[in-house]
């Protein structure tokens, strides 16, 4: 795994750690927090899940999905209270990823899947933009002529060097090659340093200075639990899009617990929390990045960046990387779901479109836990009008045969298949093809059966399985086999 390929995968994560800084900075900035905070953050979250996560080739780092839960709590309590709500919410995805919870990824349906990817990869674009304003105003005449024609510049290198060579990342030639113009020619253009300066020393370890009591817990612990669930929700639906590009399989319990760790580590050393992040992922995975090398020299570029490659760094323009991360929006895009969208059901049809626009509009927690709602709700209303009722009747006797599933949605629909009043004294429900889900199905059961008795007629349950037999007794419905 580590000499595979090797430098193959550093050059992949030398790339990384480009797009990973101006990302980092601009996070911690919307959170209120100095810059540094997110570039440690960044290290110790990309370096722990790349060493010890259970997906080569996902990076993870201080994400902005993570950093905007956290604004108010910020402003209300100041810095210390966040490292806290950092550390905690480490120990809850930790606790997630040791009961075995990541499999829960499973039932995220595929179209909530196309709309996360595709409201991610609008909200990547649609944040480039804020890089063509200069303190809040947009930039205009020649300022904005060189920093548009320098981001198509890097946009270009990134789509035509893979058709004359495969042995650099395009992505990384790009940055360097458009830094080096801009540097040689003094073009006029805004760099990472208009953003902040990044030198630091060595982050130093410290426990939160917070007091321990159950008023700081109060405090923190609604806003640790947020971060925890939007953390691992955009960690788990990154790691199933990068197994799918890859065509490996991951182990989402260990990531989990891994990416836990980190974002513990990070609060005790300064930093803010974090999680898998899709564009940078899809950079790494781009230039070739496969193995925990990619993500491990990324990771360790950040802190070295920090202690003494600044005055480098600080250089590279801003167009050059705007440029690379619109590459990555267009590539994220599922541009087949707009084709498959007149061909899929179409509760499938807008389940895409509303994800995506949830994700656009509020934030990727919000926008994944309404698709599942959404999706539940149309399997629900769908199923619910698949059962139905054979009916046979003979000396007296008349048996309703069954076929689908009973549960809460289509107790409804089961009540009216039956005539308690117009049928025979005796009824045998035949349940060999019916298949009883949950207690409102037990209850619809017994319901029924109370019909029936008041009706001055008997009910008879058959071929049920030994379970729900023995709950139909409890219910006081008796079933024969």
């Amino acid at each position: 795994m580590w000499s595979s390929n090797f430098s193959r995968n550093a050059l992949a994560g030398l790339t990384t750690s480009f797009a990973l800084v101006p990302e980092c900075i601009a996070f911690a900035l919307v959170a209120h927090l100095n810059p540094l905070v997110g570039l440690y953050g960044a290290f110790f979250i990309c370096t722990i899940t790349a060493l010890f996560g259970g997906r080569p080739g996902m990076i993870s780092g201080a994400a902005g999905s993570m950093a905007v839960v956290i604004v108010a709590l910020v402003a209300q309590h100041g810095l210390q209270y966040f490292l806290a709500t950092v550390l905690l919410s480490g120990l809850i995805m930790v606790l997630f990823g040791a009961l075995r919870m990541g499999k829960l990824v499973s039932m995220v349906p595929h179209p909530v899947m196309l709309g996360f990817v595709n409201g991610l990869a609008i909200v990547i674009a649609w944040s480039q933009l804020q890089h063509f304003k200069a303190d809040g105003v947009w930039l205009h005449g020649a300022a904005l002529w060189w920093m548009g024609g320098l981001v198509a510049l890097t946009m270009l290198i990134v789509y035509l060097l893979p058709r004359l060579t495969k042995a650099l990342p395009p992505a990384l030639v790009a940055i360097v090659g458009v830094g080096l113009l801009s540097q040689v020619l003094h073009l006029p253009v805004r760099t990472l340093g208009d953003m902040a300066h990044i030198a630091g020393g060595l982050p130093a370890l410290a426990l939160p200075q917070v007091p321990m009591t159950l008023e700081t817990l109060r405090i923190v612990l609604p806003y640790a639990l947020l971060m925890a669930v939007v953390g691992l929700l955009e960690t788990l639906l990154t790691f199933n899009l990068t197994d799918e590009i890859t065509e490996t399989r991951g182990l989402p319990n260990r990531e989990c617990v891994a990416l836990g760790a980190a974002n513990v580590a990070s609060g005790l050393f300064g930093g803010m929390g974090g999680c898998a992040m899709i564009g940078q992922t899809m950079i790494n995975l781009g230039s070739g990045g496969r193995t925990r090398v990619s993500g491990v020299v990324a990771g360790v570029m950040m802190l070295l960046f920090i202690l003494f490659l600044s005055p480098l760094i600080e250089r590279i323009p801003l167009a050059a990387l705007v440029g690379v991360m619109l590459v990555v929006a267009q590539q994220t895009f599922a541009w087949s779901s707009l084709q498959v969208l007149g061909r899929v059901p179409r509760h499938d049809a807008l389940l895409i479109v509303a994800v995506t626009a949830i994700t656009v509009a509020t934030d990727l927690a919000v926008a994944v836990l309404c698709g599942i709602v959404i999706a539940a709700l149309s399997f629900a209303w769908r199923h619910a009008r698949e059962i139905r009722a054979d009916v046979t009747q003979s000396e007296g006797v008349k048996t309703y045969t069954l076929h689908g599933t009973l549960f809460f949605a289509s107790v409804a629909h089961f009540n009216d298949l039956f005539e308690p009043q117009a049928d025979p004294a005796l009824v045998l429900l035949d349940c060999r093809h019916l298949r009883l889900a949950d207690h409102s199905a037990l209850v619809a059961v017994a319901t029924l059966s109370e019909r029936y008795a008041k009706a001055g007629k008997t009910l008879q349950v058959r071929h049920l399985s030994q379970r729900c037999t023995t709950l139909l007794h409890r219910s006081g419905v008796m079933a024969a086999a």
